[in-house]
């Protein structure tokens, strides 16, 4: 059942005054129910059957962050001697100083508290990140050209 076909069974159910719909098949069983106050909820209930062909999923920005930060925060738990660069600003994320340049830090280089380790784009503004510790380079935690949170981990480091 699509979206196309969910919205269809809304208008029936509002045009007949019905508060409640259920339906199931082999492969799916859906529930949609109308409140007092005539907002909509429908609960579906997927069955494992066989898929056709895999769709790539499509990932909001802000569900991509989350996710990089949730896999950052694992490679900082497995090993506690790591520290995070953190972005200190919302804005987007570039490795390198231009599309064609070489990026300013790659993984296994040793950098010093004064280092610039990318920019971060703020309102058409380039801002130097610098590395504000002395260590070695361990993983890039963010993706160049994308948007970074405030707080977002950028690289994981190992102090020297």
């Amino acid at each position: 059942m699509d979206l196309k076909e969910i919205k269809a069974v809304i208008d029936l159910m509002t045009k007949n005054g019905l508060s409640e719909f259920e339906l199931e098949k082999p492969e799916f069983k859906i529930r949609v129910r109308r409140g007092a106050d005539g907002e909509v909820t429908a609960a579906p209930v997927v069955y494992s059957a066989p898929a056709p062909a895999p769709v790539a999923p499509t990932v909001s920005p802000a569900a991509a962050n989350a996710v990089a930060s949730l896999a950052a925060s694992a490679s900082a738990a497995k090993d506690p001697a790591l520290k995070q660069i953190l972005s200190p600003m919302v804005g987007t994320f570039y490795r390198s100083p231009s599309p064609d340049s070489s990026a300013y830090v790659e993984v296994g280089q040793e950098v010093n508290e004064d280092t610039v380790v990318c920019i971060i784009e703020a309102m058409k503004v380039m801002n130097e990140i610098k590395a504000e510790m002395k260590g070695v380079i361990v993983e890039v935690l963010a993706q160049s050209n994308k948007p970074v949170e405030f707080g977002k981990p950028l690289f994981a480091i190992k102090p020297l």
